[in-house]
């Protein structure tokens, strides 16, 4: 006896597997504020969500008058149901099953075998040990998850959003009643048939729980007067790309994002807006990604445009990786100033460059001489940035991004080369728009956390709500980037892309402001626009997923538009305040932004990155010696030394100036020497064209022997008259303009240049026939 009942107790004791039900679930993506806004069916073809936290009163009291009202009392079974349902059965057609909440638990987790007496045994015995094991309220929320609602819904909160459109602890009272009737009724499994008999049954209960009071009349009148639900309604899809990434990292899971509903909702109509216009350019993806700059969440992700599949719309453009165009030429400025190899408004050379081969151009094809660097960043200047990348150091910059977790660059240095500033590298718009936070972040902290920084700072944002990502231990010294340039690099950037002439300024205007930048690469195929403010950064992207490219996609024309649109939708953030702690005041010269030097006449001082004091001082400013009328330079071989003017002369070198005076007008080049007066200067003259050690390719024609080569030269004195020699033979002449076309042969020639007054300058110059392949 005792035997027996040990084994009958084992049996009981382990009749439960480990895991009731094992069925795959859908992955269900809600909002921050724990909204549905996106779920995948599960691996079964069942919309089946994960287990729900918890039983909406409503329902609760529903279900439970309906199906087992004592449910808190019974050990797992109801022996009282169980007699009144075998009495039913032995004396009616219908049958009648008696079985308590526990009991449908246990047959939903058996897969519903067939209603036979013995399964009904092993129901009753398997409940109890369900009781043992689970609290009442578990219990329900296994009900809750697992009772199918027709076709292939399964749980209530599936239910509630597919046939009502709102979350269940949003249902009314009628529409909890049709929930709680709905799984007992097989031939009203599916809302829109039998309306009259599921309408019956649900007014039914209406009028049990009026009559238990647990509503009152109002209350009841009000529910029996609501429709029944009609056909399965499409769950909400506000962040379709999200919800993909989801499912690939956390499949059948129940994932609270951190996404605002409604700043996601806006966006898509944003979306939806611009592609609709973008489109009648061929232009059929974008993208748009917002994160919290202090807490590195997602608070909107649109993964692709709401084209067609055809234009790939699937396609989550936002981990992709693309040419980067321009969006990396912020941190080289910032790199630089943190550094102290640059000020804000250093003046750089824009003049044209050759460097191994490679011959970098502006957008605008022109050439300004020397600009300051703010502007050459505000301009998205192509030259000066190579420049700048060529005298930072290729490797040395590239290791910097790394440390800034730019992961796409993924290939050494050398392979991008100096290209890397320009677009040669690719990133994604998750990668780009997360390094702008960062940045912006570090700058914030600074400034609020008593001047010191994080050692994590660039970290990988999350679109978890409950994820608080880690960004390290503080210290004083900056990990990568200090406060005082990035404060400079964000102050040029408010002023970024303001397209002078712009026949759509409207698309730059905003009631906040923002630090911002595009970008476009080669060939038209990605338009960037990436921008920050103290609590927000905007990423935006444009192009073809397939890579097409079209004329006119740009970053000030595709993707700024957006970008603006987008802040407008968010709440003002002020502006970033100034990290005095990593600034110094400095005497500035006013004409060329490098250190003052003696000789500049306009010194303004103001607060630079702390590193700025390494900065060299202005090597443009010089003291030259005029006659006493101050319209001649004159020297002591020449002139009486009491009778000479000394002035500071603002000079730039003659390549420099040739561009220089273009878009100056107000540079005054130096004067000339009196008469009788030498030059004792050394670089009045310098060749444009051909750059020193660079070859001139010369393109194969139809067998002809010779081709035109045009040689340039600039000249500090406009009026000046050159004279122009190969291998010492005179070729030509030129006056102010110095450009002469000459017809040449393949070989190396020795290129030598003399003005009228005697100064003369010389270089190698290698002509070769390009290659036929």
């Amino acid at each position: 006896m005792v035997s027996a009942f040990l084994i009958v107790f084992l049996l009981w004791l382990f009749c439960l597997p480990r895991e009731l039900f094992k069925e795959p679930t859908s992955t269900v993506v809600t909002s921050s504020d724990n909204v549905l806004i996106g779920a995948r069916i599960a691996d079964d073809g069942q919309w089946r969500f994960p287990k729900i936290d918890s039983i909406p009163e409503r329902f609760k009291h529903s279900v439970l008058l309906f199906e087992d009202e004592y449910f808190y009392r019974h050990p797992g079974f109801n022996p009282i149901s169980i007699f009144k349902a075998i009495q039913h059965n032995l004396t009616k057609d219908t049958r009648r099953g008696g079985s308590t909440i526990t009991q449908q638990v246990i047959r939903l987790s058996r897969k519903n075998k067939g209603r036979t007496y013995f399964e009904k045994c092993i129901e009753i015995f398997m409940s109890t040990r369900l009781e043992f094991r689970y609290s009442k309220e578990d219990i329900l929320k296994l009900y809750a998850t697992y009772t199918p609602y027709g076709g292939n819904v399964i749980g209530l909160e599936t239910a509630s959003w597919r046939y009502f459109g709102i979350p269940a602890h949003e249902l009314s009272w009628g529409q909890s009643a049709t929930l709680a009737v709905l799984p007992n009724a097989p031939s009203l499994i599916f809302p829109g048939r039998n309306d009259q008999s599921l309408l019956r049954k649900r007014n039914r209960l209406l009028k049990k729980l009026l009559d238990e009071q647990r509503i009152d009349q109002t209350t009841y009148e009000l529910a029996i007067a609501e429709p029944l639900p009609q056909k399965p309604l499409s769950l909400p899809n506000d962040a379709p790309h999200l919800t993909e990434r989801a499912v690939k990292e956390h499949k059948g899971k129940r994932i609270r994002s951190s996404i605002d509903r409604n700043l996601q909702r806006q966006a898509n109509r944003v979306a939806e807006r611009h592609y609709q216009q973008l489109k009648h350019n061929e232009i059929h993806n974008l993208a748009i990604l917002v994160l919290d700059v202090e807490s590195r969440k997602v608070l909107s992700y649109v993964g692709n445009s709401p084209s067609s599949r055809q234009h790939s719309n699937y396609v989550d453009i936002i981990t992709k990786s693309r040419s980067t165009g321009s969006t990396l030429k912020p941190f080289l400025f910032a790199s630089l100033m943190h550094e102290g190899e640059l000020l804000p408004n250093t003046l750089v050379k824009d003049i044209p460059t050759v460097i191994n081969g490679y011959n970098p151009k502006n957008f605008n094809k022109k050439y300004a001489g020397a600009v300051p660097a703010s502007r050459a960043l505000s301009r998205s200047l192509n030259v000066p940035a190579v420049r700048l990348l060529r005298k930072y150091g290729l490797q040395k910059f590239y290791n910097k991004l790394r440390k800034m977790n730019m992961h796409s660059l993924n290939k050494p240095a050398g392979y991008y080369g100096l290209s890397l500033i320009l677009g040669g590298a690719e990133s994604s718009l998750w990668d780009v728009t997360k390094t702008y936070a960062s940045a912006a972040s570090t700058l914030n902290y600074f400034v609020s956390n008593s001047s010191t920084y994080r050692t994590e700072e660039f970290s990988e944002p999350t679109y978890l709500f409950k994820n608080k990502i880690h960004f390290g231990e503080e210290q004083f010294t900056p990990p990568i980037l200090n406060a005082g340039s990035l404060y400079h690099t964000i102050k040029s950037l408010q002023e970024v892309n303001r397209p002078e002439g712009s026949e759509n300024w409207q698309f730059f205007d905003s009631s906040q402001r923002i630090a911002w930048k595009t970008g476009t690469s080669f060939g038209f195929k990605d338009a960037w626009a990436v921008g920050v403010t103290p609590k927000y950064a905007i990423g935006v992207w444009a192009g073809n997923a397939d890579g097409e490219g079209r004329p006119g996609l740009t970053g000030i024309t595709a993707a700024a538009p957006i970008l603006f649109d987008i802040l407008d939708l968010l709440p003002n953030s002020g502006w970033f305040q100034q990290p005095f702690d990593d600034l110094k005041e400095l005497e500035i010269c006013s004409e060329s932004g490098y250190r003052a030097s003696v000789f500049c006449d306009d010194i303004k001082k103001e607060l630079m990155p702390i590193n700025g004091t390494k900065s060299g001082q202005c090597p443009y400013h010089h003291q030259v010696f005029l006659d006493d009328s101050e319209s001649f330079r004159v020297n002591s071989e020449c002139y009486p030394l009491e009778n000479m003017v000394a002035k500071s002369w603002f000079t730039l070198p003659p390549v420099i100036e040739h561009y220089y005076t273009s878009s100056n007008p107000n540079y005054r080049p130096l004067p000339n020497f009196l008469q009788g007066c030498s030059s004792s200067e050394s670089r009045l003259m310098e060749f444009i064209f051909p750059k020193r050690n660079e070859a001139i390719l010369l393109p194969k024609d139809l067998g002809e022997k010779t081709t035109e080569v045009i040689f340039k030269l600039a000249h500090q004195q406009s009026e000046s008259i050159v004279y122009w020699y190969l291998d010492e033979s005179y070729v030509g002449m030129t006056t102010s303009f110095h450009e002469l076309i000459l017809d040449v042969t393949p070989k190396d020639y020795r290129l030598t240049a003399v003005d009228d007054k005697g100064n003369r300058i010389t270089q190698q110059v290698s002509i070769r026939m390009a290659s036929g392949e």
